[in-house]
């Protein structure tokens, strides 16, 4: 099998564990604005929009907080309080297009925040999300054989992300699994893109030498 740097290079990784199909971006700045008009009207009052919201986005947010906790419990909570503080942020938020990188950026603090938490050390498990095939496009469908080796594939890389430091792990998390571009998790993360491009080569770098380690 390839190294991780080249796993990661030839888009390997992305192929394996992303959920949900890239989005064109004149697709992403329309979503962006309809978050934006949403955000106003529940801002002004409007129950009905706030809900709309929190069904567009909470899919999202609930697969983004596991990739993050790698327990179902703890992601449902942080989902719920990622949308506990929108709703208390509502008159503060400022329309820009950028609605998505705000929410992951609460998202983010809130998986943060219970990862830091020693209780939520001590009880997370690791568990795969599973996929929704009915999600995805149709391609060729893998033998049980091929199946078995992607599965132990993507457990295994998964495995060694979470043995990187938190800084490394958030950048794989944003843009190899979820997808997004390096302008995108630097907004989420609040720093520049060659912030971004620079963890993300240390990121490579560590899980190549982890995955070697574990291979001795």
């Amino acid at each position: 099998m390839d190294t991780v740097a080249d796993i990661f290079d030839s888009a390997f990784f992305e192929e394996r564990t992303r959920i949900l199909p890239v989005r064109p971006d004149t697709r992403i700045r329309a979503e962006e604005i309809e978050n934006d008009r949403l955000m106003a009207s529940a801002a002004a009052g409007d129950d009905e929009a706030f809900r709309r919201l929190v069904e567009r986005h909470q899919e999202r947010v609930y697969r983004f907080c596991h990739q993050w906790l790698r327990q179902s419990e703890d992601a449902r909570e942080a989902c719920q309080d990622t949308f506990v503080r929108v709703y208390q942020s509502m008159n503060r938020y400022r329309p820009q297009g950028q609605f998505t990188s705000w929410l992951l950026r609460i998202a983010l603090n809130q998986c943060r925040d219970r990862f830091r938490s020693r209780a939520s050390q001590e009880q997370r498990r690791t568990e795969v999300l599973p996929s929704d095939e009915s999600r995805q496009p149709e391609c060729h469908r893998a033998s049980p054989a091929e199946a078995a080796s992607l599965s132990a594939d993507v457990a295994k890389i998964r495995e060694g992300i979470d043995q990187l430091p938190a800084g490394l792990r958030e950048v794989l998390i944003i843009c190899a699994v979820e997808g997004y571009r390096h302008d995108q998790c630097a907004e989420i993360l609040g720093c520049s893109e060659r912030a971004v491009e620079g963890r993300l080569y240390r990121a490579r770098k560590a899980l190549e030498a982890w995955w070697a380690a574990e291979k001795r």
